[in-house]
Parts: structure tokens; C-alpha cells; sequence
């Protein structure tokens, strides 16, 4: 028997799995047919939906839209840098005559 390479879910999935596994309008071994995941993993994001939904309604709010989350000056540093590469190539290339100059 070959072994399954592991599979990364993604939270979208995990919630959607859990959900279906709460409305309990089917078996665990439905859905595990179903979304083809073990009935075992399905138990586990069921009870871990469960234990933190509390924190969906709780009143701490764990993010601050005033400050955000990554800097927007660095990335638009990026950018500039990024453009000037591509540029620069470009240029190269087409000195080269490897790129045909098509804007």
C-alpha cells in the first residue's frame, strides 16, 4: 500500500468541512466520503471551530484597522526597485536581440 503524500488544507476548507460536521445533517463517515478526509481529522476541526468561536463574539478586538499591517512605503520601494530590474533587462535583452520589443 503506497502512502498518501501529505495534504496541507486550507482554512476555507477546514471551516467548511467543520460546519457541515455541526449542522449534523450527515454521519462523520459521510463526510469523511464526502470531502475525502479522515472522520478523525473532521472531529478535530469541528471541536476546534467549537472551542474558538467564542473569540468571534467576545469583545477584544484582535485587529486595529488604523494600523496596518505591513509598511507601505517598503513595499512601494519594492516596486520601484523591481521596475528598474525589469527594465534594465529588458533593455539588455533587446540589445541582444533575444527580446523583440513588444509594448
Amino acid at each position: 500500500m503506497t502512502k498518501r503524500p501529505r495534504r496541507n488544507h486550507s482554512a476555507d476548507f477546514k471551516a467548511k468541512v467543520a460546519l457541515a460536521a455541526i449542522r449534523g445533517e450527515k454521519t462523520l463517515i459521510e463526510l469523511s466520503q464526502q470531502f475525502d478526509v479522515h472522520p478523525n481529522q473532521i472531529k478535530q476541526w469541528k471541536d476546534q471551530l467549537l472551542a474558538g468561536a467564542s473569540g468571534v463574539f467576545g469583545g477584544e478586538a484582535k485587529f486595529d484597522a488604523a494600523v496596518p499591517l505591513v509598511d507601505v512605503k517598503t513595499l512601494h520601494a519594492k516596486i520601484g526597485e523591481l521596475a528598474l530590474e525589469n527594465d534594465f533587462l529588458a533593455g539588455a535583452l533587446n540589445k541582444a536581440g533575444l527580446l523583440s520589443a513588444r509594448k
